[in-house]
This record gives structure tokens, sequence and C-alpha cells, in this order.
């Protein structure tokens, strides 16, 4: 961080700093991760997530989310600024955005398909409220009024039964020429101007404006540097401006007479010059070094394992053969998901299986659980799926199958994978799996670019 910091800037943040020093989860007992107020319409509030942060939700503990604009091959889906697209209308052929399909294809199960509100009920507003803050209104084209932050249109999601509920889509960065995300919006982070938080697999990682993960040191004090002057030509001081001031959970160390240091819970900050990429762990594989993290996310369920592949640290079973998730958006106008088992089963079962269940069964076996176990956090849990069908089973169905599932989602292993280690089947599909496909559950989304 620059000293020539903009004194607004930080003086906005300290005024916006009001908040207790330290969050906790009471449930868990886990960090959360701390937010700044901001006005809101009457009906919303924040909730903490356990992938995402405070996010916004409306009176019934419903999280928020958005529908940006995304450049794709061939043109741009989502929503632009003040301008839903989101309708009751049921989409029948492919849009053609992502290459190399045409347009006019038919879409599968036309009988079954819903339209986009049914899976993004649109956030309505009342005909007398009124805008506030970041919170406008916008005009839909049947006449009713929809709340929109910062003029992005907002939407529930069908997928998010509970309050605190993320399924309907993530924070997390995407790319390629892959579906445009729904996104769950929060209030802005508590962090002094220079700062920025990311979603990562292993939690909400703190890193500087620019990208670069920050660090802290085992033998650091709340107080006390022990980063020497040979230390710190690669382990950089974060360094904070003049105007700076301690605040909640963030403090401030003098290195040396004028020189002085961010430090969040009590240690000192640092970037790693070593490091190759943004949002990097790399300078966490040196002893004594780790990353920050707002909130980490919930612990993996015990019977899973970590193991060392050629690329990176994967999820593993208990056998330790390697998990992998399924990605899946679909090329309508709509851009709907369909890597849920409410949502159609046809891609996947093209993908895994050229259009068999039994032949997915084989190749792509799901990650069983025994039966009455249940997950550990919303991000795991057990759900029981028909096996003939993909989707969920329905009660008392005799043949279903006890599975685990990250997000709502079954993770599977695959039949090609035959020693632990082994990732035979990572960027199995469309666009190395990140349109209609399957990914290897990396652990660090610094390996080739993590799990998105």
């Amino acid at each position: 961080m620059r000293l020539g910091i903009h004194f607004l800037a930080v003086t906005l943040f300290i005024t916006a700093a009001a908040r207790a020093a330290e969050s906790v989860d009471p449930g868990s007992l886990r960090l959360v991760e701390d937010y700044v107020s901001v006005p809101m319409p009457p009906g919303f509030h924040v909730e903490p997530t356990e992938l995402e942060g405070p996010v916004f939700a409306d009176s019934a503990g419903r999280t928020l989310y958005t529908w940006p604009s995304h450049k794709l091959r061939n043109g741009y889906s989502g929503e632009t600024q003040g301008n839903p697209a989101c309708y009751d209308e049921v989409r029948t052929e492919t849009a053609g955005l992502m290459s190399p399909y045409p347009p006019g294809i038919l879409l599968p199960e036309l009988d079954k398909r819903p339209s986009c509100t049914d899976l993004w009920p649109p956030v309505l507003a009342a005909d007398d409220a009124e805008k506030i803050g970041k919170w406008t209104i916008v005009d839909r084209k049947d006449g009713t009024r929809q709340w929109a932050y910062d003029e992005q249109p907002l939407y529930t999601s069908a997928k998010d039964k509970e309050t605190g509920d993320t399924y309907g889509g993530t924070t997390r960065r995407y790319g390629g020429d892959s579906p445009a995300n729904r996104v769950p919006i929060g209030p802005p982070a508590r962090v002094p101007p220079g700062f920025a938080i990311k979603t990562t697999t292993m939690g909400r990682l703190l890193t500087t404006d620019k990208n670069f993960s920050v660090y802290v040191y085992d033998k650091d004090t709340s107080d006390t540097s022990m980063c020497d002057t040979e230390c710190a030509r690669t382990w950089l001081p974060v360094i904070a401006p003049a105007v700076a001031r301690a605040v909640g959970e963030w403090s401030i160390i003098e290195r040396s007479p004028g020189v002085r240091q961010w430090a969040f819970r009590q240690k000192p900050l640092y970037t790693h010059v070593l490091d190759a990429r943004s949002w990097s762990l790399e300078g966490s594989d040196v002893e004594g070094w780790s990353n920050v993290y707002t909130q980490m996310a919930p612990p993996i369920p015990e019977l899973f394992t970590v193991q060392q592949t050629l690329v990176g640290e994967v999820l593993a079973d208990s056998d330790g053969m390697t998990v992998y998730t399924y990605v899946c958006g679909d090329d309508s106008v709509d851009q709907l998901s369909c890597d849920h088992p409410d949502d159609t089963q046809v891609y996947r079962n093209a993908m895994c299986g050229g259009g068999e269940a039994e032949k997915c069964l084989k190749m792509w076996p799901y990650v069983q659980a025994e039966k009455g176990m249940i997950g550990n956090s919303r991000a795991w849990n057990v759900i029981d799926i028909d096996p003939k069908t993909g989707h969920k089973a329905s009660p008392e169905q005799s043949d279903a199958l006890s599975v685990w599932a990250y997000r709502d989602r079954p993770v599977v292993i695959y039949g090609g994978d035959r020693k632990p280690g082994d990732v035979n089947g990572a960027g199995t599909g469309e666009w190395r799996g990140q349109r209609n496909g399957l990914e290897a559950f990396w652990l660090r989304d610094d390996y080739l670019g993590g799990t998105l």
C-alpha cells in the first residue's frame, strides 16, 4: 500500500468502523467477517453465510443475487445496469452465445423447463418504495417495480431453502466461455483502503486492492514484527499511511521511527515478493507464514482426505480417490444452471455417460454416505439421489442413494482414476469443464485457477 493513499478514504473507513473488534459465530465459535453498515430499505437486512461472508437478504432471510453482464465469445449474457432481463417466458432454443453452438437448437425437456423467474424470483418493490443509498428501483416490462443494488436488478434463488443459504451462486471468480453466473451481494467489507477480500475454496481471503495476498508470520506479536531487514526484502511489510488509525480488528505497529505497518487481528501484515500470481497461496508453503482469512470455509467432513497430485492438492474420498464437482450452464438467453439435482439431467448424462444414466453411475460414481448421516455445514450436506434419474429421491424411495454434496450438488469420483493422486478426469467437458463438465475439487484456488 502506498503512503500517499487519500486522506478522505481513510477518514471514511475510520468513521464507518463502529462494530465490534471481532465477530464470532456462536454456533461454531468460528471468526466471521465484519462489514460496514449501510442504509437499507425496510425489510432488508444482512445475513452471515458460510462461504460468501455477509450478504443482503430479504425479510424472509433469502439471499439477494444479481445477474451482471458477462462477455462471451459470441456476445453478452446477463443484465446491464437498470435493465431486467429475467422474465416468465420459457425459452425453447439456444441463444448461440457460447461457441461453437449456433442459435436455434431446441433445448431439452421443454415440457418441464422452468422460466427464468421460476428459478430467480425478482425482488419486487412496493408502489410507495423509495430508493436509498445504492438501493434503487427499476421498472420491469410487465409494469412492476423491482429493487436493484448499484442499478443491478435483484433476485432470490429457488435453490435457497433456509436463511443463510447461497446455493444460487457465488462470488468466486469464473472465466472462459461460460455462462453468466448469478452473484450474491452484500455490504462493503470492513477493511481499510488498500485492502480487498476474495472468496476462495478455503475461505474469504484477505488481499491488497491489487489482488496480492497478504500474510502473517508466526513469530510476530501484536505490537512487534520479528521480520528483520533481510526478511523484509522477501516479505514486504504492508505500510499504513500517516493518517491511518487503528480501529476494530485493525491495528498499526511501528516498525521503526515513522514507519507504520498494518496489522489484522493483532498480527502484522506482509506481501510476498515471490508470489507468481494474484490471490496466491504460495507464501503459505513457507514455514512460519500463513495467508489471512476474514473467515474460514466450514471444515471438510472427516471421511474425506487430502491428496497431493502433480498439479496440486485435491479433495479425495476415504480411499484417496480424487473428488470431482459437476459444472453446467445452458446456452439459452436466460443462461439457466443445469448442475443441480433439481435441474434437467440431460446435460449431465450426456457428458458423463453418453446419454445413459447407468454409464454415468459406472464412470462417475457418487461419493456415497452412510444412511442417516448428515452434513456438518451448509457447504457440505448429505442428500438422497434417485440413481435412475439423477434428481433428488422421493421420500422413502427404496433404491435412493445417500450421497455427499457440496453446495447442495453431489460430488463424484472418476472410474478412470486408478490410484490416489490421479486426476485423469480433471477438466472433462466443454471449455475445460467450466461450461458443461467435471472439475477436480482443487483445495487451492491458485492451482490451475481453482474450482470455479
